[in-house]
């Protein structure tokens, strides 16, 4: 899944693309990908983009006409930029392409979804705060007045495991199941301790791991074009997606946790004192 660093780069990317020119088309192909009706898709044709924005993951395309494009990649969902798109309009079937949107100049760009759980959405909204996903945002871990008295009043009180508070969007806007593994390696935490059992220096170490971790993938994905992203991101990890391959930092095997539909991974070594964790559902450490 695309995570905040990836979305930035985005929306960097589309920025220097797409600012200044004009929407000709817009084409829904897949029937789950459009999730709203009003204004319709044809009411964006003919404007100027006038800026490109990122809300968490979510991307936002203004227009000189004061309407927001937005979509939101979900798990399996990508951006390809085409210098020039195909000709004639593409033909709804069960491959990947879910969203068409053509410029003025010939240039224009895909969204795809691999899979065959549909969750890529797109929006078309006068103001982004219509769209549900955007309106339950916590704040932004890299913006400027995020610090760490405000990260510390955002774990006071939380019962969960740090793992589940940093992927809740609501909590803090757009950390997802892999970065959520990075930064817990870094602040050389368990995924299952509480966050509200953390001391004020353990806070601080977390909200460094959350700041360096994420500025540190940002830095790496800008100015990598729209198709070498996600090779870039994969490129970058330390634990998350490597099970069973040596930590970088200590040398030990990554362990991994997994879920229904989703897995974790973390050093024993660096985060659980040389502890294997339980399944989840025990919610606890192997004696």
């Amino acid at each position: 899944m695309p995570e905040l660093p990836e979305v930035e780069a985005l929306k960097d990317f589309l920025t220097e693309h797409l600012v200044g020119h004009e929407i000709v088309r817009v084409l829904p192909v897949a029937i789950s990908v459009l999730k709203t009706y009003d204004p319709p898709l044809a009411a964006v044709e003919g404007q100027a983009v006038t800026a490109v924005r990122r809300h968490g993951k979510f991307l936002d395309l203004e227009t000189a006409g004061g309407l927001h494009l937005i979509s939101h990649l979900a798990r399996a969902g990508w951006l390809h930029w085409k210098d020039r798109l195909p000709d004639g309009p593409p033909r709804p079937g069960k491959g990947p392409l879910a969203l068409r949107v053509a410029l003025e100049t010939g240039e224009g760009f895909d969204l795809t979804e691999a899979g065959t759980q549909k969750r890529l959405a797109v929006y078309l909204v006068r103001d982004p705060g219509e769209v549900p996903g955007v309106a339950r945002l916590g704040p932004d871990p890299l913006a400027a007045d995020f610090d760490e008295e405000r990260f510390a009043a955002l774990l006071s009180g939380e019962r969960r495991q740090l793992k589940g508070a940093l992927r809740d969007q609501s909590l803090i806007a757009g950390v997802g199941n892999a970065y959520s593994d990075e930064i817990l390696h870094a602040a050389r935490m368990s995924p299952f301790k509480l966050a509200a059992s953390l001391t004020p220096e353990e806070t601080r170490t977390l909200y460094e791991a959350l700041r360096s971790t994420l500025t540190e993938a940002v830095e790496r994905s800008r100015g990598v074009a729209a198709g070498r992203l996600k090779a870039e991101k994969k490129s970058g990890l330390r634990v998350h997606g490597r099970t069973g391959e040596p930590c970088p930092v200590c040398g030990d095997t990554v362990r991994e946790v997994s879920f229904s539909d989703s897995s974790l991974q973390y050093c024993p070594t660096c985060q659980t004192g040389g502890k294997p964790l339980a399944d989840r559902r025990m919610s606890r450490l192997l004696k």
